[in-house]
């Protein structure tokens, strides 16, 4: 079984890098795509000036440890009271747009749809806002999927995310420290409460994941921080091999109140 899964790693991994050295290649042969909306883009362009615009971008003043926007100013070092009253496992979170309708068709996109031409967009603004973060890394470590969705979607959006943030610092990425052991249902319209107990004990640490982040100053990719049930779920694994911290790092995450980090 665990040869089946890692030549199954393997292979998707090959494929999708393959895929992407090829659409660089006709990048410069071919015009441009929106990620959002298909239409073609002069140049090498991701997204129009308008959807640009229309994505709404996290920026201080927000909590220290969540990176939940403010909606006052406040100064700089400031926990929400959400962090306060129920504190998440990791040490910082940050993510550069907020979850919304607009937001959503990108991760869609990515997630349902498996399209990687925005990668390189993302990952560049995935590290200007967790600059701090990932640029003090020692190490990337994707949020895994179970072995049975990579079989049947083939590939896994958040490795996809940290290996494109990865060709832009040259942090290494773990794709193999933790693996998901349990097949949850998908999360979408579940409560936070529901959330936490759906992915409890859905992660297990690997012998290399042990050995390899010791010490190490570790950041966790995603796509989506919604309630930080997955992400607690996979810090609360990370932490059983001693790191010296571990941080988040997703391109969106919710800011509504109704779905704040509890």
């Amino acid at each position: 079984m665990k040869g089946d899964m890692a030549r199954t790693a393997r292979f998707a991994k090959h494929w999708s890098d393959g895929r992407e050295a090829m659409g660089q290649m006709l990048g410069w042969l071919l015009s441009g795509q929106s990620v959002q909306s298909g239409e073609p883009l002069l140049g090498a362009g991701r997204l129009s000036a308008k959807e640009l615009n229309d994505l709404a971008m996290i920026c201080a003043p927000y909590c220290d440890q969540c990176g939940l926007p403010f909606d006052r100013l406040e100064e700089d070092g400031q926990v929400c009271a959400a962090c306060i009253a129920s504190p998440p496992l990791w040490d910082k979170a940050r993510a550069p747009f907020a979850y919304d309708q607009v937001s959503s068709r990108l991760i869609l996109s990515l997630k349902r749809r498996g399209e990687r031409n925005g990668l390189g967009l993302y990952a560049r603004y995935m590290l200007e806002a967790g600059r701090e973060l990932i640029d003090t890394a020692d190490v990337l470590v994707p949020v895994p999927v179970h072995y049975r969705r990579l079989v049947s979607r083939g590939f896994n959006q958040a490795g996809w995310l940290a290996s494109a943030i990865s060709r832009l610092t040259d942090t290494p990425v773990a794709h193999a420290a933790i693996r998901r052991v349990k097949a949850t249902p998908s999360q979408g319209k579940l409560s936070a409460g529901q959330r936490r107990r759906n992915v409890a004990g859905a992660f297990a640490l690997t012998q290399k994941g042990r050995s390899l982040l010791a010490g190490q100053r570790v950041v966790l990719v995603d796509d989506v921080l919604t309630t930080g049930a997955t992400l607690n779920a996979c810090v609360r694994t990370l932490r059983q091999a001693k790191p010296a911290n571990v941080d988040v790092i997703t391109l969106t995450r919710v800011v509504a109140p109704k779905n704040a980090l509890i």
